[in-house]
């Protein structure tokens, strides 16, 4: 198997017109495994990812195998406002599992950035192309109490309804409630990720959930966290949380009774925006 490139490209402009490629089977295919592997925590040369959410397919992402020098002007035409994007080119995989481990075994600090929202795959007989982007923050946002309210809003619509979490099935679970000491320890951990450039349930000091949860006086019986990185709006983050099996498993457990949750920018950060989940239940 031969590899030919992975390129990048910055842009913080506006792009204008529109042209998309049809997802193929082996292209779907190939976007479930990357987003499966994501969904894991992977070793990667000397860094080991956390679990991240599952990338939305946007065919405005499925670019033309064929060279990679034309990246930020098929990016303009394909009318994608980026902030910033990257592109894998692969020559010899056969199939989606061939271009997978090409994938695993030689870009897999790209398909685990957690700043990457979108992606897009094209083929061309054994020539590949995988567009991995993080778009504009689209709409304006309230302050991160009014944004951590609507993410309890989007996960308690998401709790109504039984739903499989990759391959474990949940029951439709009772309403979370609004923890302030929940929301203020998600908002603390969410600062720190946006101003200290780093996506991790571990802080820089060294502390997990369930340590920060109780330093602020949260005694627990059971404590879980979600986080994501470059979605603007609280249903996006639900969403990427709900195609994430491990996310949607602590979505759905009925056994959390609380939550608090917001969202934290810093435009000087790798994915501009950051939001954490933060689940609980009281002793």
């Amino acid at each position: 198997m031969r590899v030919l490139s992975s390129v990048a490209a910055l842009s913080l402009g506006l792009v204008m017109s529109t042209s998309a490629l049809a997802v193929t089977g082996e292209e779907a295919q190939l976007i479930d495994s990357i987003n499966t592997y994501r969904s894991q925590a992977q070793r990667c040369g000397e860094d080991v990812s956390v679990e991240l959410p599952a990338l939305n397919s946007d065919t405005r992402l499925a670019l033309s195998p064929e060279g990679t020098r034309d990246l930020q002007q098929a990016m303009s035409r394909a009318a994608y406002p980026m902030v910033n994007v990257q592109a894998i080119s692969l020559s010899g995989p056969r199939d989606a599992t061939a271009a997978m481990n090409a994938i695993k075994e030689s870009f897999c600090q790209v398909v685990l950035d957690p700043q990457f929202v979108d992606i897009g795959v094209s083929q061309e007989g054994r020539d590949w192309r995988i567009v991995l982007a993080r778009p504009l923050l689209s709409g304006r946002l309230g302050d991160w109490q009014a944004e951590g309210q609507k993410l309890l809003q989007a996960i308690n619509n998401a709790r109504r309804a039984p739903r499989q979490c990759g391959g474990q099935p949940f029951p439709a679970a009772s309403a979370l409630s609004w923890s302030p000491v929940l929301a203020d320890v998600a908002a603390n951990h969410t600062r720190a990720m946006a101003n200290q450039n780093f996506f991790d349930h571990i802080d820089k000091d060294g502390r997990t959930p369930g340590d920060r949860a109780e330093l602020a006086g949260y005694l627990y019986r059971l404590i879980g966290e979600n986080i994501a990185a470059g979605r603007d709006t609280a249903q996006k983050v639900v969403d990427g949380w709900l195609d994430s099996p491990g996310h949607c498993a602590t979505l759905m457990n009925p056994d959390f009774q609380e939550m608090g949750g917001a969202y934290a920018v810093d435009p000087k950060s790798d994915a501009g925006i950051y939001w954490t989940g933060l689940f609980g239940t009281p002793q």
